[in-house]
C-alpha cells in the first residue's frame, strides 16, 4: 500500500465494502440536465474511482447497488437507458478491469435484464472468472427481501425433498442459500447522497456493518470521499454484541 495514502496501515480495513450509490438524479438536476440518466452517466466516473481506491487499499470484495427490483418501475427511457449505460460499461471497461485482476460478479434476478445487457454481463463474468484481487459484485434486479424469499424457498424445497428437517435450519443454512454464500458479509456499508436508509439492500448481510453515510453525491465521488469513509471505519470500535473495552 503506497505510504501517502490518507490511511492508518496499523489499523484494520474493511475486507468488504458495499456501496448504496444515490443522488444520480439530483446530480444531474443540480447541473440543469432534464434527464436524470445524465447523472447515471456521470456516476461510472465514480465507479472507476472506487475501483482504483479498492486496488490501492487491497480490499478484496466491492458491492454495489446498481439496480433494485423496485427500479423496473422508473420511466422506461431510463430504465432502457440504464440498461444501455451497464451493457456499455461491460463492453468498454472489462479489457482494463481483468488486467488489474477484477473479478466480476452479479446478484439479483439477472434474468429480468435486457438480452443485451445480460449477454455483456455474462461474458464480462466469463472472462473475468479466474482473477483473484478484487471481486467486484453488481446487485442488479436486486432486492433484499426477495433474495431472503429465495433462499427460503429452497430450504422449504430440501424439507420437502427430505434433505433438511426443520430442526436443522440454522442461520448458516439460510447463508448458504443466498445469492453469494461464499462472499463475507460487508464490513462497511457506505450511502452516497445523505439519505438515511438501506433500501433493501443486503438486509441478512449488512446485520453488523458499520454504516457510513456522505452527503456527497454518487456522482461527485471520488478516492478522497472512499478514503474518508474508510478513516471513519478505522476509527469504530466493533463490538459484534460484545462488550467492549472500559
Amino acid at each position: 500500500m503506497p505510504g501517502d495514502l490518507p490511511i492508518d496501515p496499523q489499523k484494520p480495513l474493511p475486507r468488504h465494502v458495499a456501496i448504496i450509490m444515490d443522488g444520480n438524479g439530483r446530480w444531474a438536476q443540480q447541473h440543469g440536465y432534464a434527464a436524470r440518466l445524465q447523472g447515471h452517466r456521470a456516476g461510472v466516473e465514480s465507479v472507476k474511482a472506487v475501483l482504483r481506491a479498492c486496488q490501492e487499499l487491497r480490499i478484496r470484495y466491492l458491492t454495489l447497488f446498481a439496480f433494485s427490483t423496485e427500479n423496473w418501475k422508473r420511466p422506461k427511457d431510463e430504465v432502457d437507458g440504464l440498461m444501455r449505460l451497464l451493457r456499455d460499461f461491460l463492453v468498454e471497461n472489462m479489457g482494463e478491469l481483468v488486467e488489474k485482476g477484477v473479478r466480476l460478479r452479479a446478484i439479483g434476478h439477472l434474468q429480468d435484464l435486457p438480452d443485451p445487457t445480460r449477454h455483456a454481463l455474462e461474458e464480462a463474468i466469463e472472462r473475468s472468472r479466474q482473477n483473484m484481487a478484487l471481486d467486484l459484485i453488481l446487485a442488479l434486479s436486486y432486492g433484499a427481501r426477495q433474495e431472503i424469499v429465495d433462499a427460503a424457498r429452497r430450504i422449504a424445497e430440501d424439507v420437502q425433498r427430505g434433505l433438511l428437517r426443520p430442526s436443522e435450519i440454522t442461520e448458516q443454512t439460510i447463508q448458504a442459500r443466498l445469492y453469494a454464500p461464499d462472499v463475507p458479509d460487508p464490513d462497511l456499508l457506505i450511502r452516497t447522497s445523505g439519505e438515511l436508509r438501506v433500501s433493501n439492500f443486503l438486509l441478512w448481510q449488512i446485520s453488523y456493518a458499520e454504516l457510513y453515510i456522505t452527503p456527497v453525491l454518487w456522482p461527485d465521488f471520488r478516492e478522497p470521499h472512499f478514503y474518508e469513509a474508510v478513516r471513519a471505519f478505522q476509527g469504530r470500535q466493533r463490538r459484534f454484541g460484545n462488550v467492549g473495552p472500559a
